[in-house]
């Protein structure tokens, strides 16, 4: 349900492309992504984003960790930190810019 979802989003124009470069050397994978960006106003405007950070469903980039390499954008990043979101269909990854 939630694939379907982001899928919508994606046909919209609300997401960006990912791609993931997995550490054990397997085929990158690309997924769409809700990606944010420091001072992107977040909650309807009530916030400022202060880090770079992603939303995905779980069923994509599945393994991505702390130390992964990704690329959002055309621009570079690392994971620094994935956790599970709500009822865990869903996970958000902190990200640094490289």
């Amino acid at each position: 349900m939630l694939e379907r979802l982001y899928d919508a989003a994606a046909r919209a124009g609300l997401l960006s492309l990912a791609t993931w470069l997995p550490g054990d050397g397997a085929d990158p994978e690309t997924a769409w992504v809700e990606f944010r960006s420091p001072d992107e106003t977040v909650l309807d405007g009530l916030g400022l984003s202060t880090d770079y950070a992603m939303q995905y469903p779980t069923s994509v980039f599945v393994g991505l960790v702390s130390g992964d390499l990704l690329t959002v954008n055309g621009e570079r990043y690392r994971v620094r930190e994935t956790r599970h979101l709500g009822d865990g269909s869903e996970k958000r990854a902190t990200l640094s810019r490289l």
